[in-house]
């Protein structure tokens, strides 16, 4: 894919103008927290060296982002003489079926991103973010330098309490509506990342759903994705991937707004009677490349971790983006945007948790032994 000529940039908000960008000092307007803004600034003074234990929060922090299937894409290299995180990408848990260019897996870099950005800013260094920084390094996706003192915003510091509460639930939504207020927080929280989130009405998320399921018939019809699902779902599992008690009930009358993550079996692990209509958003950015996978991914955390302040219950229904239709996705009634995401929101009973790896599995080299 590539960006068709298309403008860069931010994308404005539908019928109105853009709201003021929450920067801080030193950052590029349209890509908060990344290198690049020109000047000095406090942020860039000096921090002295970053403490062990620092590192391992911050890299714990990123990990609680979520990942297609809980594959968790990645890994982390601390460099103590740039004082600098590096994210990786770990082709090991690449989904090739599904994922084959890797969207998703840069969408769910990303998240940890923003949480790697989001747990520096609250432990009171300046995150110094670049993208893609080394071409000879194609699975380094961003570089995290961990600048000066910073002072966190209250923002930061909720959104940062929210961030072990967030996870995927799968299960029946009640009928309440999502009130436009909250709505209109989650839409602003995409937009201060780059991306645009849409609320479509009822005709155009009936459409959507429709996709969702012709989607996952297509899928399911091929043995190798159907192979790579039993890898990462189904079963006891405690560090990856996604145990029987996370991957939702069946509804028994009607199509099931849920990824089916164990077809191979006789009967599903339950039955529940999911919310007749299910409340969408759709992630878009204005272009479609690497990096605006990544702004998806931070954008989607961002507002994920929103929607758990006030409450909302959030689950992906990513299946029409994994096919060769994935374009059907886009709304034809807006303009020249590149769906990267869909969300079903609402309120929910509590779930389970899915399993994280340790911090020492995903991160090589916490400190040097000299």
């Amino acid at each position: 894919m590539n960006r068709r000529g298309a403008a860069s940039g931010p994308l404005p908000a539908r019928g109105g103008a853009a709201p003021q960008w929450a920067l801080r000092r030193g950052c590029a307007p349209g890509e908060p927290g990344v290198a690049g803004a020109g000047g000095a600034s406090p942020q860039d003074d000096p921090p002295g060296d970053v403490p062990q234990e620092m590192v391992l929060e911050l890299v714990a922090a990123a990990t609680m982002a979520p990942s297609r299937h809980n594959s968790q894409p990645w890994r982390f290299r601390f460099d103590p003489a740039s004082q600098t995180i590096g994210l990786y990408a770990d082709p090991e848990r690449m989904l090739r079926v599904s994922d084959p260019a890797g969207r998703g897996l840069h969408i769910a870099c990303g998240a940890a991103l923003f949480n790697l950005r989001l747990a520096a800013a609250v432990a009171g260094r300046h995150p110094v973010v670049r993208l893609t920084p080394d071409a000879g390094q194609p699975l380094l996706i961003a570089a995290v330098r961990l600048a000066g003192p910073c002072q966190p915003q209250q923002q930061e510091i909720e959104l940062h309490a929210t961030m072990a509460a967030r996870h995927t639930n799968r299960s029946p939504f009640s009928p309440r509506p999502v009130p436009p207020g909250v709505r209109a927080e989650l839409a602003e929280a995409a937009q201060i990342e780059g991306a645009v989130l849409h609320f479509p009405d009822r005709q155009e998320a009936s459409r959507l759903l429709q996709l969702a399921q012709d989607a996952e018939r297509d899928l399911l019809a091929d043995p190798a994705y159907r192979a790579e699902l039993a890898r990462w779902a189904g079963g006891a599992r405690d560090r990856e991937g996604l145990p029987d008690e996370v991957a939702g009930p069946r509804d028994p009358e009607r199509a099931t707004p849920v990824r089916d993550f164990t077809p191979a079996r006789p009967q599903p692990a339950g039955y529940a009677w999911f919310e007749e209509e299910p409340q969408l958003a759709v992630l878009s950015t204005l272009c479609d490349d690497k990096e605006d996978w990544l702004r998806a991914g931070q954008a989607m955390q961002r507002a994920w971790l929103t929607a758990t302040l006030r409450g909302v219950a959030v689950a992906p229904l990513t299946q029409p983006l994994e096919t060769a239709d994935a374009w059907q996705v886009r709304d034809p009634r807006s303009g020249i945007e590149y769906p990267q995401m869909i969300l079903r929101l609402g309120y929910g009973l509590p779930v389970p948790h899915a399993p994280r790896r340790p911090v020492s599995e995903v991160l090589d080299n916490p400190r040097p032994d000299n």
